[in-house]
C-alpha cells in the first residue's frame, strides 16, 4: 500500500477494519490505483434522466453489461450504478472492478422545484452483490432536505456497520436557490461540508462557478479576500470546506461536452486545486467505446501528472 493512501485512511479512524479494507479497495483499483486520485464511472442517469437522453447518444449504452466493460477496460476505481444495472452485471463481472451501489434515485417525470429521491436498494443489496460501498444523494436546499439528512444518516450507519464505505452525492437544489446559485461558491462548499458532516467518506459535488448565492456568505467571502477568480482556486476552496482536504472530494464531470480540450482544462483545475479526481459518466457513456477509452486514458494522465 501506497503513503499516500495510508494517509488517506489515517482520516478514517473512527471506521471499522472492514470499511477501511473497502476504501482502500476503490483507492488502489485501476490505472490510478495508489495515487490517492480517483476516476469513477457512474451510471444513474437511465433513471435520473430517462433512456432515450441517456443511451441513444450510444446506444450500447442501453445493455448494463457495457459499463461494467467500461469501466474495466478504461481502468477506473469503481463503478457506480443503481440496482437493476449491478444486478444485471455483478455475477459476470465479479471480483474485476470495485461496485457502488447506488441507495436512492429521483426520475423526472414531474417538474419538481423541491426534488426528492426515493430510497430504491439496501445496504443488504450492495453487501450481497459484493459492493465496496454504497452511494446515496442528498440535495442541499430542498424542502426535504432535512428527510434526506436523516435517511443518509441511518444508511451510513448501518453502511459503515457491516463494513461498507458511504458515497454522497450532494447537490444543491431546491426552490430557495436561483440555477446559478445551485453551482455557486458559497453553496457548493456548504454541500461539501454537509456531506462530510453526515459521514460521508467521498464526497461527489460540482464545479463551482465564482458567483455567490449568500447575502451572509458572499459579505464574508469578499472581506477575506477569499481566491475565487480560477476554477483551481474554487476547487481548493471545496476541498478546504471538506474539513480541510482530510475528506476525499470528487468533481462531477456534467453533461456531454464536445469540445475535449474543455474537459481536460476541468481535470487540470481539479488536480491543480487539489481535488481527488473525478466521476464521469455521460461525457464517457454517451461516446462509441473508442472514443470514450481515449478520453479516460488522457484525464487518467492529467491526474497521475503524465500530461501537464
Amino acid at each position: 500500500m501506497t503513503e499516500r493512501v495510508r494517509e488517506i485512511l489515517n482520516w478514517y479512524r473512527s471506521d471499522n477494519p472492514g470499511t477501511l479494507t473497502n476504501l482502500a479497495r476503490i483507492l488502489n483499483h485501476g490505472r490510478l490505483g495508489g495515487t490517492g486520485k480517483l476516476v469513477i464511472l457512474p451510471v444513474d442517469q437511465g433513471f435520473e434522466h430517462g433512456p432515450a437522453r441517456s443511451f441513444a447518444p450510444n446506444p450500447p449504452g442501453y445493455d448494463p453489461r457495457y459499463h461494467f466493460e467500461m469501466a474495466i477496460d478504461a481502468g477506473c476505481n469503481a463503478y457506480a450504478a443503481p440496482l437493476g444495472f449491478l444486478e444485471a452485471g455483478a455475477a459476470d463481472f465479479a471480483g474485476q472492478v470495485p461496485l457502488i451501489l447506488k441507495l436512492n434515485n429521483h426520475d423526472v417525470l414531474q417538474d419538481e422545484k423541491d426534488p426528492l429521491g426515493a430510497q430504491t436498494a439496501s445496504v443488504a443489496d450492495a453487501l450481497r452483490l459484493g459492493c465496496a460501498a454504497v452511494g446515496y444523494t442528498i440535495y442541499p436546499g430542498t424542502a426535504e432536505r432535512r428527510l434526506q439528512y436523516e435517511q443518509l444518516q441511518a444508511i451510513a450507519r448501518e453502511a459503515k456497520a457491516v463494513g461498507l464505505a458511504v458515497v454522497v452525492w450532494s447537490y444543491p437544489r431546491g426552490s430557495s436557490l436561483s440555477k446559478e446559485g445551485e453551482t455557486a461558491l458559497d453553496v457548493t462548499a456548504y454541500a461539501a461540508q454537509i456531506a462530510a458532516q453526515l459521514g460521508a467518506h467521498i464526497i461527489k459535488v460540482k464545479l463551482p462557478s465564482a458567483y455567490l448565492e449568500q447575502a451572509e456568505a458572499k459579505k464574508v467571502y469578499e472581506k477575506t479576500n477569499l481566491p475565487r477568480e480560477t476554477q483551481a482556486e474554487r476547487v481548493r476552496h471545496i476541498v478546504q470546506s471538506a474539513f480541510n482536504g482530510r475528506r476525499v472530494v470528487i468533481f462531477s464531470g456534467g453533461a456531454k461536452k464536445e469540445d475535449d480540450n474543455a474537459i481536460f482544462e476541468e481535470m487540470r483545475a481539479i488536480r491543480d486545486g487539489g481535488g481527488f479526481g473525478s466521476i464521469m459518466g455521460r461525457n464517457v457513456f454517451q461516446r462509441p467505446k473508442a472514443d470514450a477509452l481515449k478520453l479516460l486514458d488522457t484525464v487518467m494522465k492529467i491526474y497521475s501528472g503524465e500530461i501537464q
